[in-house]
């Protein structure tokens, strides 16, 4: 093996392998690093601060540096530094998670199961639908439908349900039985001259096609984020859920949603399902749940879930799911003082009072000639470029526009995330409206940057 450097950059180019990167490039570039964090900001190793403006990873709800929630990693740890929840064993903060949980759930949720992340909740989903239709007596009732575009994880099932090419190359997914139907996006799939409200009811009419393609007696479950977020932050149609869930209540179609990223606040309400009128039967979460202080997830149920799962479990003598860190107690900890915080500070209210300062913020960049849709709702949104404005043309991939745009916002304070052209934003809920202008004034300046370099490359069509 070759020699290598002290530095932290050379170190790091040597022994660890970074998601979503591009493991070559990496080679060449190394890394960006973090060394601390406090509010809204985190600082690099020179010490120059930036405005975290995607939560980290649409997660750090209450910020960096949250005294009490240390604190409460702290105590926890000192008092029980592990539990599992096999064979009746129980911690007391996962049981004090688990109702306060239940007790802020939407409508018909009964239970909780606990995993690591949101990719493990959205795999469990699929493990629980399939044990759920076994133990109701229709063992071919298996297949799950989810969306193009559409982000639900990485493990092997939660990125078979994930709608995007990158997840799937080379992977040899997605898996069988997981199907994908048309995303939402009106912007870039509504026909000329079709409403918001055709475009949906278009989307529901194929999704029962594909249903009855498929075969209703085999078609299990569909999943959705209510705001689809590493999609592009898509916002759905107007009526689209309302006519969807008809379709899935007419062929006896679970319906999962996926709040791992709109859950707990993001937007405007306690649940994406609540802003836009889901009736899930399962939800998972995660990400906020601890405001990303640790790692913890979960996926919560319906009681007409749970009671299949007690028939079977009774037959099969257990119910034979579980993981060493599902439930972790230090974990429940964190994220029963994080919903503490929530609802102690009104992070709620704050939000739905602050979001007008993100949308509009945004939307006045609508008419810039590199922006093709403004779109968000709540303290989530994007903003999608293009090459021309009129006929809504996208950037060659290979020209790598919305990576470019990122990479100026960060040179001008601002972390942000390219997805394809489209830059996501998604603040700490506790962001201020100055820090907001502060934001929206960095990314106006890369904006500014990217068109310059966009014309002296030839890009603009």
């Amino acid at each position: 093996m070759a020699q290598v450097g002290n530095s932290a950059a050379s170190r790091d180019i040597a022994y660890h392998v970074h998601g979503y990167t591009n493991l070559k490039k990496h080679e060449d570039v190394g890394p960006f690093i973090i060394k601390r964090a406090e509010g809204v900001r985190v600082y690099d190793e020179n010490g120059k601060g930036y405005i975290e403006g995607l939560a980290g990873l649409w997660c750090t709800g209450l910020g960096y540096g949250e005294e009490r929630l240390i604190e409460a990693a702290t105590n926890a740890m000192r008092n029980l530094s592990y539990c599992h929840g096999f064979a009746h064993m129980a911690a007391d903060t996962v049981i004090d998670l688990s109702e306060k949980l239940v007790g802020v759930a939407p409508d018909g949720i009964s239970k909780v199961l606990y995993a690591n992340s949101g990719s493990e909740a959205t795999d469990l989903a699929v493990k629980l639908i399939w044990y759920y239709h076994n133990a109701i007596g229709k063992p071919e009732k298996k297949k799950i439908i989810s969306r193009i575009k559409a982000y639900h994880g990485v493990t092997v099932a939660a990125a078979s349900m994930t709608g995007l090419p990158h997840l799937h190359a080379d992977f040899d997914l997605p898996i069988d039985r997981i199907k994908h139907t048309d995303c939402p996006h009106y912007y870039r799939f509504g026909l000329e001259g079709e409403s918001e409200e055709d475009f949906a009811t278009r989307c529901a009419a194929n999704l029962e096609q594909m249903i009855l393609d498929e075969g209703p007696d085999t078609v299990a479950a569909f999943i959705a984020e209510p705001i689809m977020g590493a999609g592009g932050v898509l916002v759905p149609p107007a009526t689209y859920f309302e006519k969807i869930q008809a379709v899935l209540k007419k062929y006896d179609v679970l319906l999962v949603a996926d709040e791992v990223i709109n859950g707990f606040g993001r937007t405007g309400n306690m649940w994406g399902s609540q802003t836009f009128g889901l009736k899930p039967d399962l939800v998972s979460c995660a990400k906020q749940l601890s405001s990303a202080y640790l790692p913890i997830s979960a996926l919560m149920i319906s009681d007409k879930v749970y009671q299949a799962l007690v028939s079977e479990s009774e037959k099969l003598g257990l119910f034979g799911h579980g993981s060493t860190y599902g439930g972790h107690p230090v974990s429940a900890a964190v994220a029963l003082e994080t919903l503490n915080i929530y609802e102690e500070r009104d992070i709620l209210g704050h939000a739905r009072r602050i979001s007008p300062a993100l949308q509009n913020g945004m939307r006045r960049f609508a008419d810039h000639e590199l922006v093709g849709e403004v779109r968000g709702v709540g303290l989530i949104g994007a903003i999608e470029l293009v090459a021309n404005k009129e006929t809504k043309e996208s950037f060659d991939p290979k020209a790598m526009v919305g990576a470019y745009a990122v990479g100026r916002a960060r040179e001008h304070g601002l972390i942000s995330r390219p997805i394809a052209d489209s830059i996501a934003f998604c603040p700490p809920m506790i962001v201020t409206e100055d820090e907001i202008e502060e934001m929206m004034v960095s990314f106006g300046k890369a904006l500014d940057d990217t068109t310059v370099w966009a014309k002296s490359e030839g890009l603009l069509s």
